[in-house]
């Protein structure tokens, strides 16, 4: 009696590689249409453009935040995926200024801005923050422990197709898999739970994500604070390349990975020239 040759060594191994292949090729065709009609293409046609010539600063004001408004431009509240999210509401400080204050427990969402800007041109960001507290289990080198009171972050229009063929295919994998934008640089300014100031790091998630550590620790929680940064200076440090336009602006509190709780306040956020 022969044997069955579709039970044979060779025609499994075979099977087995023409099954292969043909995820591989899926994954790669996916990859590439998702690179032709990027999804930053069809954002772009939503983001303020900031024309040098006619402004020298933006500046986002937590006067404008509406927390119900999900179809803003302005300080839009984002949800991050199907995860719990992050309350954000408007405040005032003591003198009456609007402030945002960003509540987690156990949650992630941000606030975002979409914008198109220069970097050369528009070099410096300046914000104002506080913290109640940072979160004690929180470690910007662990997935579990990937969690920040406050961050203010920059993103920026990096092409798909300049990626190397491992990160497509992964670029791919995350737009069909995710509902939300997924930035390809985004250097995020974070008021860290340990790590030392001017510390410099990616996420332990992605190299896509720099962090630049601000502030740290409990020392100064409850105190308000400016801060002013060069981004095009702090792109080229952390990625090493000269950074593409500018795509948004998105502050964000989570805490999702370290399952605590914590609360920060947002004051003003200026993208200027000098």
């Amino acid at each position: 009696m022969k044997a069955d040759s579709y039970n044979h060594p060779d025609s499994i191994t075979m099977t087995i590689r023409t099954t292969f292949k043909t995820v591989i090729t899926a994954l790669f065709t996916i990859t590439c249409l998702l690179i032709t009609a990027s999804p930053d293409e069809v954002h772009a046609q939503n983001r303020i453009k900031l024309d040098p010539d006619s402004i020298d600063k933006f500046v986002l004001d937590p006067a404008d935040f509406d927390p119900d408004n999900r179809d803003a431009i302005i300080l839009r509240h984002e949800p991050f995926g199907r995860k719990d999210e992050a309350v954000y509401k408007r405040g005032e400080r003591d003198d009456g200024t609007p402030i945002i204050i960003a509540t987690s427990n156990n949650a992630i969402s941000s606030v975002t801005t979409p914008i198109d800007a220069d970097p050369e041109i528009f070099q410096y960001l300046e914000w104002e923050w506080k913290v109640e507290s940072v979160l004690e289990s929180g470690d910007l080198t662990r997935k579990d422990g990937d969690d920040f009171a406050a961050r203010v972050y920059v993103t920026f229009d990096y092409d798909p197709s300049n990626l190397g063929f491992r990160e497509r295919v992964r670029y791919g994998v995350y737009r069909t898999f995710t509902s939300f934008e997924i930035p390809l640089r985004s250097l995020n300014y974070i008021w860290a739970n340990k790590a030392e100031i001017g510390t410099t790091a990616e996420s332990p998630f992605t190299n896509w994500v720099q962090y630049v550590v601000i502030q740290s620790g409990n020392e100064h929680a409850g105190e308000w604070f400016t801060e002013k940064r060069n981004i095009l200076d702090d792109y080229r440090k952390v990625f090493g390349e000269d950074p593409p336009r500018i795509s948004g602006i998105t502050i964000m509190t989570d805490s999702d990975n370290t399952g605590e709780s914590t609360r920060a306040y947002f004051g003003k956020i200026t993208l200027s020239k000098e």
